[in-house]
């Protein structure tokens, strides 16, 4: 592995925003009227990360590659995991460094933290269009638990939730 993962600092909060940003809008997983309301949640991780544990790929010169954000169930940031689970958010990977890993050590490192926290499971909602997370997440061992799928928007296609046993 090429590079570390580890909690972003403050001065790289504008960097992995824009990581996020670009990681949603260039894929095409948000619309024009979905990005006016849902960029500049995507680009706040300075919220994000008063909120959870906000993790970053960094390479060895120090470029970040991606970042995630893990929280524990019941916490405010938490959106569908409850207490006793773990949940993470905002998977983004930046396009140049996507091929080299990054995505899937930065779920390794959430799984690792919610194992080392005693969270029963740990789960995670995805847009339905999001296919290449969703092979990620199934080869590291999440399956589908349609049962707590959810619009966080009306009108919305629900959310895709998947989950892990720990």
């Amino acid at each position: 592995m090429d590079f570390t993962i580890r909690a972003v600092r403050p001065e790289e909060h504008k960097e992995l925003g824009e990581i996020t940003a670009r990681a949603y809008l260039d894929d095409g997983h948000l619309s024009f009227g979905e990005a006016d309301g849902y960029l500049p949640v995507l680009r706040d991780v300075t919220r994000r990360a008063g909120l959870a544990e906000v993790l970053v790929a960094v390479d060895g010169d120090g470029a970040v590659l991606g970042g995630v954000a893990f929280t524990a169930g019941g916490k405010e940031y938490a959106d569908m995991a409850v207490d006793g689970e773990a949940e993470f958010r905002m998977l983004a990977v930046a396009r140049a460094a996507r091929g080299r890993g990054v995505g899937e050590a930065l779920v390794r490192a959430c799984v690792e933290r919610a194992r080392e926290r005693g969270s029963a499971r740990l789960v995670l909602s995805t847009q339905t269009r999001m296919t290449t997370a969703h092979r990620l997440y199934r080869r590291l061992g999440f399956v589908r638990v349609p049962e707590r799928d959810w619009s966080p928007v009306p009108g919305l296609p629900p959310l895709m939730a998947f989950s892990l046993e720990l």
